[in-house]
Order: C-alpha cells, then sequence, then structure tokens
C-alpha cells in the first residue's frame, strides 16, 4: 500500500488529522470528546505517517521517544489532581484561574491540564506500541 499517491498525501493527512485531535481535545472538557480520543486521533496519524514513510521519519517528527511523551502526560495528569489536595479541596476537584492575556479573559482549569495529560499518555502509548509493530514488519 506504498504507492506514490499515499507517500505523497500522507503528510498532509497526518497535519489535518494531528489539527482535528487538538480541536478535540480543546472542546473536550466542555463537550464531548477530550484527551482520550484526541490522542487516538493523534496516534492515528503519526501510524499513518509511519505507514507511508517509515519509522525513522515518524521518530524524527515527533523528536522525543514516545514513552517520554506519556511519562510528561501522566506527570502532568497527577499534577493536576495533586493541585486540588495543595489548596484543600478533595482530590481531582477542578480549580479555575481567569488570566488576563492582551485584554482578553482566558479561563484556565486543573481540567485541562488533566485533559492535555491524557492526550499525551494515550500519543505516546500508542505510537509506541504502533511504531514497535512497524519495525517488526520491516525486519
Amino acid at each position: 500500500m506504498n504507492t506514490l499517491i499515499f507517500r505523497t498525501i500522507a503528510p498532509v493527512l497526518t497535519a489535518l488529522m494531528l489539527l482535528f485531535s487538538l480541536f478535540v481535545l480543546l472542546r473536550g472538557h466542555n463537550e464531548p470528546g477530550g484527551g482520550f480520543i484526541g490522542g487516538l486521533i493523534a496516534a492515528s496519524a503519526l501510524a499513518i505517517f509511519g505507514i507511508a514513510r517509515g519509522v525513522g521519519a515518524v521518530r524524527r517528527a515527533i523528536i522525543f521517544h514516545p514513552l517520554s511523551i506519556s511519562g510528561a502526560g501522566l506527570l502532568m495528569s497527577c499534577c493536576a489532581g495533586l493541585l486540588s489536595i495543595g489548596f484543600g479541596v478533595p482530590f481531582m476537584t477542578g480549580l479555575w484561574i481567569y488570566p488576563e492575556i492582551s485584554g482578553v479573559e482566558v479561563p484556565l482549569s486543573t481540567v485541562m491540564l488533566f485533559d492535555i495529560g491524557v492526550y499525551l499518555v494515550v500519543v505516546g502509548a500508542i505510537t509506541s506500541i504502533a511504531l514497535a509493530l512497524e519495525e517488526r514488519e520491516v525486519e
């Protein structure tokens, strides 16, 4: 399935899927979606890119090792829960701040931090599995 058309369209399709995964991630704490499904979409995009261009191209594109990405996401998710304990409320209670950036009030929450952490855990874990399977297939 490694045709010229597939190799040509794969980077564009990957970019669109990654952009859509960020959209799903960012709307997930208010509407259906979130870190898990956004992470699956992003991992699928990287798998498509790996099939088209090879495992080495994916590893160069993501810069960090996939399990390091998972570890960073796990740390973020844990910090989201521990922040609530630090403020004297039950574990995993959502906390909100409203900083003003360029005159616009931007709501930020520990819920979003947790969603981003889940997103990174899923992207790292699934990408690691997909790359391992693709490497085995090449050998």
